[in-house]
């Protein structure tokens, strides 16, 4: 229990922090599309981390289910891309970031003309199960889920859960977009265990092969890489970590596998 202790109230207390103050060393340079932009409250802005952007997979219509939606940032944008006729769910463990996302919740939609967009606590490495309770999504209802730079924050012990949820939550033929941290090389022990580096977005991240694995030995199809950074994000103990961003599907994708 300690290691948990250790990781899940390092990533906590980081973020809870983060929501109050900008912390640019857990940002990567993102181009997002402005045109979305104008309809979010800066302090959402300000309180964004991510390394890359998985709302522009987003299509008319979607239901879109963000892990890990922090502030609300992608969550805004996406509500955006679906239109009325989506629906884009939030789910987070952080109660500060979540507060800042559903403050501005009635007037981003008083703004669009339309309200999209609702957020629910939980781990997401539990969309499956919470607790024994009713799960924050329903199993075969979502068409895309999407994540900026969360899942290498979960311990290694629960990322087979993790995937296998969102697998589950996923319709068939709907598809996984996400944008991830990876290294280049197997991140050390002595790093796997400083809970600082952990919820810095390092000592957690996924070896790239072993991000992609990950995908395939939860039941995915048509994996593939859609951006890779070519220039590492940081450079720790000779190991480069860098943005990507993933999709996979549920079911064969149109066109044949990748």
């Amino acid at each position: 229990m300690g290691e948990r202790h250790d990781v899940e109230q390092s990533v906590r207390a980081r973020y809870s922090k983060a929501a109050g103050a900008r912390q640019t060393e857990l940002c990567c340079p993102i181009e997002y599309d402005t045109r979305y932009l104008e309809v979010i409250p800066q302090e959402i802005l300000d309180r964004d981390y991510g390394c890359g952007d998985p709302s522009r997979y987003v299509k008319p219509g979607d239901t879109v289910l963000d892990l890990g939606s922090g502030g609300g940032k992608i969550c805004y944008i996406a509500s955006q891309v679906v239109g009325p006729e989506g629906l884009v769910i939030g789910v987070d463990m952080n109660e500060e970031m979540l507060e800042l996302a559903e403050s501005y919740r009635e007037e981003v939609g008083n703004r669009l003309g339309y309200h999209n967009v609702e957020f629910h606590k939980g781990k997401i490495q539990d969309l499956a199960r919470q607790n024994g309770g009713a799960p924050p999504v329903a199993a075969n209802s979502v068409d895309v889920v999407v994540s900026n730079c969360v899942l290498n924050l979960v311990r290694k012990e629960d990322r087979d859960r993790l995937f296998g949820g969102i697998l589950e939550v996923l319709r068939s033929g709907g598809r996984a977009v996400i944008s991830d941290i990876v290294s280049d090389k197997t991140v050390p022990q002595s790093m796997q265990d400083d809970p600082a580096l952990w919820s810095g977005c390092i000592s957690g991240a996924f070896r790239e092969d072993r991000f992609l694995e990950a995908f395939e030995r939860a039941g995915f199809d048509g994996i593939r890489l859609l951006k890779r950074d070519d220039e590492p994000w940081k450079t720790e103990q000779g190991i480069e970590f860098r943005a990507v961003t993933v999709e996979a599907f549920k079911g064969k994708p149109e066109g044949g596998c990748c």
